[in-house]
């Protein structure tokens, strides 16, 4: 992959990333992620998952480098350059330790907001040592200071399952001009956003692997019927050698009625 090789069609995205109409042939994947937001916090928030063919985000150990193929990586370092901040869980960081940059794409490095609840990461990972600006999300009760490595702090009141509300992380991020949100990971952050109504758009990449077992993708309250679970529709974009499902979610809750 090179990052500098010009790309019409992708400069055409991000000259939409800043106000111009979305046009070619990538605008119906990425066009409805850069469309104005109509929820109350004035958030766009799309989540992303790369999982296997069955259904599985990372081994049982935790590993989960690499699902995904090269289309896969491309993709997530294109959303991470449309997008204002991307967030990750702890279980990331710890696992993988990530750069969350766009080294992969052309376009501006996102604001890394790392949700550690109660602040259990210490400061030695890659993204509170250097690199983007880093904010770290944790509870209003948690303990420490402002600072945690070179990431600010943020203190989010906590949701009724004990993690941060990631309705008031929105609230927060929106307040300091951060209205396009890319939720990246792990699957119980995702889940998390989901259940809570927070997802306007849902990218799942589907690898050509089978695990047999491992930690599966969603993490979701449970439905007494399969007529209660979240029904919609999709659009399929090859990414070879995966697949990509652009779902339209619209702050849907699971378990809710339509």
């Amino acid at each position: 992959m090179n990052p500098a090789a010009a790309d019409p069609d992708w400069d055409a995205i991000l000259a939409a990333r800043d106000g111009r109409p979305p046009a070619g042939t990538f605008a119906p994947l990425f066009g409805p992620i850069l469309v104005p937001s109509a929820a109350a916090d004035g958030c766009r928030v799309v989540g992303r998952l790369a999982q296997t063919l069955d259904g599985r985000i990372a081994t049982a150990s935790g590993s989960s480098q690499w699902i995904g193929g090269p289309g896969d990586i491309l993709h997530t370092h294109r959303l991470r350059a449309l997008c204002h901040a991307v967030v990750v869980g702890a279980g990331t960081v710890r696992h993988d330790d990530p750069r969350l940059t766009t080294r992969e794409a052309r376009g501006p490095d996102p604001v890394r907001v790392v949700i550690d609840t109660d602040r259990r990461l210490t400061a030695e990972y890659g993204l509170f040592r250097d690199g983007p600006p880093t904010l770290l999300a944790c509870a209003d009760d948690a303990p420490g200071g402002e600072r945690h490595g070179t990431a600010e702090v943020l203190r989010i009141p906590r949701s009724g399952s004990g993690g941060i509300d990631p309705a008031a992380l929105l609230r927060h991020l929106s307040a300091r001009g951060l209205s396009r949100i890319f939720v990246e990971g792990g699957g119980l952050t995702v889940s998390r956003f989901l259940a809570a109504g927070c997802l306007d758009r849902l990218h799942v990449t589907i690898a050509p692997v089978l695990l047999g077992s491992g930690i599966p993708a969603f993490t979701l309250p449970e439905v007494p019927r399969i007529a209660d679970g979240l029904r919609f529709t999709w659009r399929v974009y090859p990414i070879p050698p995966d697949i990509l499902l652009d779902i339209p979610i619209d702050r849907a809750r699971p378990g809710c009625p339509a």
